[in-house]
Order: structure tokens, then sequence, then C-alpha cells
């Protein structure tokens, strides 16, 4: 257990660096030096309770603390998450083909049997639709239908004067 001579910093100072503290685990952890190194200094299961948090888990910063110092104590560790079920090379190749204005895809079903088929990655339509429209912010658009008898060259002219027409 750390006791209340083997915290180096004064009280001045820990009351200034907790002034200082942007996150609230860096204030949680500087409140409790900071309570250790009172004149009557309350217990770890006092403090534990005061702070909310369980007495092994003040241990364990004070382990830390004593062992590497401040600046560990303070580092938060933030978990690195789960395993991709895509992998960045396919995600690569997906956000090249949804570039292409040849050959795009009319659903996140359509996604899936691609990299199914092309890439040989079986993957959940939810992965496919978080990936697709969150991760790489594609929306699959479908082009418009167009009649069989509409004439390419009259549209086309449409087009031409259009600008004209609208200024009027």
């Amino acid at each position: 257990m750390v006791g209340i001579t083997s915290v180096e910093e004064s009280v001045d100072e820990l009351a200034a660096r907790l002034r200082q503290a942007k996150t609230p685990q860096e204030k949680e952890r500087l409140q409790v030096l900071y309570w250790l190194k009172q004149d009557n200094a309350p217990n770890i299961s006092a403090i534990a309770k005061a702070t909310g948090k369980h007495r092994n888990t003040l241990q364990t910063w004070l382990m830390q603390y004593r062992d590497d110092g401040l600046e560990t104590m303070l580092e938060v560790k933030k978990s690195p998450g789960g395993v991709r079920v895509i992998p960045q090379w396919a995600e690569d190749a997906l956000a090249k083909r949804l570039q292409d204005p040849e050959h795009g895809f009319t659903s996140y079903g359509a996604v899936q049997a691609w990299l199914s088929e092309t890439l040989g990655i079986e993957v959940e339509y939810h992965a496919v639709y978080q990936m697709t429209r969150h991760r790489l912010k594609a929306k699959l658009k479908v082009a418009r239908p167009q009649h069989r008898k509409q004439d390419p060259a009259k549209r086309q002219a449409f087009k031409q004067t259009l600008p004209t027409i609208s200024n009027c």
C-alpha cells in the first residue's frame, strides 16, 4: 500500500495539477493522490467509497504511480477494439469500385455478393452496410430508368437549350 510519505508531489503541486486536469479520469486519479498527501489522510477504503471506485482499482493506480510515476498513472489506455471482418485491402478495393460510375451497385446485397465472388470475403449484410455507408460514406445510387423510345439526340439538344429557357 502506498503511504502518505510516498507521494512525491506537494499538496500545492497536486492542487495545481488538479485544476488543470482535462479529463474526469485524470481528475479522479489526481484527487486520490491529493487526499493521500493531506495531513489527516483517509484510508484507501474511505477514498474508494468517496470516488465510487473499488479499492483494488485505487491500489492499481497507486502501484502504477509507485512503479512508473505520475504520468504513467494518469495515462488512460484506450482499447484497440475488435478485429475488422473486412480487411483494409478489401475496403480499398470496394472504395475504388464505388467510385467507378460505370459499375455501380444497386443494393448492399450486391456489394455483399461482389465481395464474396470477387475477393472471396464472406461477410454479413450488416457489416457490408456499416462499412459502405458509414466508413466509406457512400450511398448506393441507381440511375433513373429511361424510356427505350427516347431519342438521345433530342435529349442532348434539350439540355443545351435548358439554360436559355430557365433565364426567361
